[in-house]
């Protein structure tokens, strides 16, 4: 039944009738607890409360599955706008970016040409920029855009899927790139990774403790306190540096063990997602831990004191709304 939930909320991600109608309805059931905001402004504010804790931030303007080169040449543009800000703040954060959001499924070399503009500008402000990595289908497209910008750029990393076979491989030819090691957010078939959380634990933390004993600088981000503790007892036991890594974590997950890790003296910096296409990320996020949806109901219907909210029979037609949509999509079998 789970694997049923996981497969639905991953195919609810990618319909792109859903995410642009997501669009329209601005925060709805939930998203807000994941998402900091739909502006500058919010996020900004969510970023410097971090800083106070002593952590630092990844920020993802989002947006991905662009097929309109205006559209990704305003997203180019947005992408920009949040390094100035981020550099007139003084905030400590860097960018993460999906290449899909900047044309990669329009035409690669119009990708690049977006890439390098943000680049150009991250450059100028010594701002590190992290390319995301999505589905397998763009894999390949991925690495190669980063070899190409690597080749004018320092200020620019990836991510590597520890569900991935071929995941081991791969970080040994990038061995001097910054990383993001994650165990994976896409549905991807046996035959390129592996299915069982198991196996996925597994790999990722032998693929985090090669990345340590190395010399290129590592983001751990995962969510799971038992591997968080095997890595701290690695890191100790083999005396590695802080400044060579750092634990990473998603906005509105586990907070306080966010805030723990940092008043530990680790590096710390979260993942903080923001901007009006919210929708392909909250499924993801859905799929990834499907028991958030009891949490959701919960903050939809009741407030802190555990009572029903105020105009219940309007909040009831949103959610009600929004589950039809979701069954019209499980039934239709698409």
């Amino acid at each position: 039944m789970t694997n049923l939930t996981k497969d639905f909320f991953y195919s609810l991600s990618q319909n792109k009738l859903l995410n642009e109608s997501a669009k329209k309805w601005g925060f709805k059931f939930g998203a807000d607890k994941f998402v900091a905001g739909t502006d500058l402004d919010s996020v900004t504010k969510t970023i410097k409360k971090l800083n106070r804790h002593g952590i630092s931030g990844t920020v993802d303007n989002l947006g991905e599955f662009v097929s309109d080169r205006e559209e990704a040449m305003r997203a180019t543009n947005n992408i920009i706008r949040l390094l100035n800000r981020i550099n007139e703040e003084n905030l400590d954060c860097h960018v993460s970016v999906k290449l899909t959001q900047l044309g990669l499924d329009i035409d690669e070399q119009f990708c690049i040409d977006n890439m390098r503009k943000i680049m150009e500008a991250a450059s100028k402000f010594g701002i590190f920029v992290n390319i995301d990595m999505e589905d397998y289908s763009r894999y390949e497209q991925t690495l190669r855009i980063l070899q190409t910008l690597r080749e004018e750029f320092e200020n620019v990393g990836t991510v590597m899927q520890a569900y991935l076979y071929r995941a081991e491989d791969d970080l040994e030819q990038l061995k001097d790139v910054r990383i993001r090691l994650v165990k994976g957010a896409y549905k991807e078939s046996e035959a390129v990774a592996y299915q069982s959380k198991a196996e996925i634990d597994r790999n990722y933390l032998k693929l985090a403790k090669k990345r340590l004993l190395g010399d290129a600088f590592t983001s751990i981000a995962t969510h799971d306190h038992n591997i968080i503790n095997e890595l701290k007892a690695f890191i100790k036991e083999n005396n590695i540096s802080h400044d060579k890594f750092e634990f990473q974590m998603l906005y509105g997950f586990r907070t306080e063990l966010q805030y723990n890790l940092a008043a530990e003296g680790y590096r710390f910096c979260t993942y903080i997602p923001f901007g009006t296409d919210w929708f392909g990320y909250y499924m993801r996020r859905l799929a990834e831990r499907p028991q958030n949806i009891n949490l959701i109901v919960k903050d939809v219907f009741y407030d802190s004191n555990n009572k029903l909210k105020k105009k219940p029979l309007v909040i009831a037609a949103g959610a009600a709304t929004f589950l039809c949509l979701l069954r019209k999509r499980k039934n239709s079998g698409k």
